[in-house]
């Protein structure tokens, strides 16, 4: 399924509205390098794939942008290890 993502970079979020739920990914910008701090998905909405689809977006924006991705979150950072060809 797609998700409406959308960017709020003033805040570091990417975010999406499901049912009255928000989901988000919240990151920060570092040494060239796109660093997801948490992934957020409440209860609700979780097993939907929106976590996966909130990350991959905004690992395309950092690809876009020329940044590195990275991952303090651990959710990303099992993302990133099913996902190489992200790096």
């Amino acid at each position: 399924m797609e998700y409406i993502i959308n960017h709020l970079p003033e805040r570091h979020l990417f975010t999406t509205e499901i049912e009255g739920y928000t989901a988000y990914v919240e990151y920060r910008l570092e040494d060239e390098s796109l660093d997801i701090l948490h992934t957020i998905v409440p209860p609700p909405l979780e097993g939907r794939g929106i976590a996966a689809a909130l990350v991959k977006r905004a690992y395309e924006y950092a690809a876009q942008q020329g940044l590195k991705p990275k991952a303090t979150c651990s959710y990303a950072v099992r993302w990133l290890e099913r996902h190489p060809e992200a790096k």
